[in-house]
């Protein structure tokens, strides 16, 4: 079990200061609107023993120099529950961040509602998703920091809800709390490292390295952009491939410079987007995030080469959006054989994944760049391509499918398959003369190459 913190502490742990926002000053009955008995008294002992009068604590800070509202639970007070002044507090505080155009922080820890308030309670559920749904739409970021425990609404709303989901390690995490879960489920299931696993968290982080990645997080998300990221140089060959042929055996060299080579070239200060929301990760097929260049922010996502998976499509949709919303140019390097087709990925939504990341990058409002690295392997490398903004690198090639089953699929012998690459004209100056690429990237220049 991870060391739980107070309100106060979790502020500490990441603010530079804190100023606490003005609540409302409403009283309610003794025991509360259902007049369950004992409830007051227990709500008063909450409060001295933990010098708070409600489960949550609002205020604005800076986070490495980054202005943002900070919302943190306090779970020595009736196990950081929601009750409706909770409520209040929280509408209160996104209402503040639209106001003043801040990105917000919750820090949870909580229980989920308060059952002596009942169905009462229960609808603050709502009432928060109303407020950051309208905080959404506003452009602003959401970056959860999960803490010990997170379950409840407070996870499905709050945590879960976020932009971004930070994670303490060693927390309990999970809808379901200790006390109401199937007395057989396996408890591992329900911890921090499970949800980052499961694709529902971005990040395990440490809290002595909370501050910095929070941090980095703030800045790399609050720097909106509208010019389009240039394609980046090209990092292995330079020359144009002779035949079709000599562009497949060129990209799928294992020598070929990959994904990671070309994000450390270009962007500095990376942090990582993981996992699809849905309960799958492809950190073997595709990266997502944002970076710094020159001084802005891009987001990213990049094949690596290999297979792509369902979840790394939704992945790559997710980045997209995220960056649309928040106005961040994006950079796609395309470099895959294709999607995955074995029986899982079908059974996991291939072609619905698919097709989500082809709507997210056609409905970007953002700018979009693509470069082709390595292998454009069919609709499955298609789908990360910006239409008008794709480049090529002179290792790289795109098809409308593999030169060996175009053969196959044409029933000729495997010794036509070099001819056939020919004729699908794949190599980066085919795909000029086509009008499919933007143009050939050079060493020196970016102008396009036939």
């Amino acid at each position: 079990m991870a060391d739980r913190l107070s309100a106060r502490e979790a502020v500490a742990l990441v603010a530079d200061d804190f100023t606490e926002l003005p609540y409302s000053a409403g009283e309610s009955a003794p025991d509360g609107p259902l007049g369950w008995p004992g409830y007051g008294a227990a709500r008063a002992r909450a409060a001295e023993r933990t010098g708070e009068q409600e489960s949550v604590v609002c205020g604005t800070a800076s986070v490495e120099g980054t202005r943002a509202v900070v919302v943190a639970f306090e779970f020595g007070f009736l196990g950081g529950s929601l009750g409706e002044r909770t409520g209040d507090r929280l509408v209160a505080a996104y209402d503040h961040a639209r106001a003043h155009r801040l990105p917000v922080v919750p820090l949870v820890a909580t229980g989920g509602s308060r059952m002596q308030e009942g169905m009462l309670a229960l609808t603050q559920l709502q009432r928060v998703a109303r407020a950051s749904a309208l905080t959404r739409e506003a452009g602003l970021p959401q970056i959860a920091v999960v803490r010990d425990p997170t379950t409840g609404g407070g996870w499905a709303t709050l945590g879960a809800g976020a932009d971004v989901v930070l994670a303490l390690p060693g927390a309990q995490v999970g809808f379901a709390g200790s006390r109401v879960r199937p007395a057989d489920a396996d408890p591992a299931a329900y911890t921090a490292e499970a949800q980052v696993a499961a694709g529902a968290a971005d990040a395990l982080v440490r809290p002595e390295e909370l501050r910095g990645t929070l941090g980095r997080w703030l800045r790399l998300l609050t720097r909106p952009s509208t010019a389009p990221v240039p394609p980046p140089l090209p990092l292995g060959a330079t020359d144009l491939p002779a035949t079709g042929w000599d562009a497949v055996r060129r990209a799928r060299s294992p020598e070929r410079p990959r994904a990671t080579a070309y994000l450390d070239a270009c962007l500095t200060s990376r942090v990582t987007l993981s996992g699809d929301r849905c309960g799958g990760t492809d950190p073997d097929g595709m990266l997502c995030g944002f970076g710094e260049q020159e001084g802005r922010t891009v987001a990213y996502a990049a094949q690596t080469g290999a297979a792509t998976r369902p979840a790394g499509y939704r992945t790559a949709a997710r980045l997209v959006r995220l960056a649309d919303r928040l106005g961040i140019p994006v950079l796609t390097l395309v470099d895959t054989p294709g999607a995955a087709n074995d029986a899982e990925a079908e059974r996991q939504g291939a072609g619905a994944a698919i097709a989500d990341l082809f709507g997210a990058v056609a409905a970007a409002r953002t700018p979009v760049t693509t470069l082709v690295v390595g292998e454009g392997g069919s609709g499955g490398a298609l789908a990360l391509a910006a239409p008008g903004n794709t480049w090529a690198t002179p290792d790289s090639y795109f098809s409308v499918i593999a030169p060996e089953l175009a053969a196959a699929i044409l029933k000729r012998p495997p010794e036509e398959v070099e001819e056939t690459a020919d004729r699908l004209r794949v190599r980066p100056q085919d795909l000029v003369e086509l009008g499919v690429v933007r143009g050939v990237v050079g060493p020196a220049d970016r102008t396009p190459r036939a």
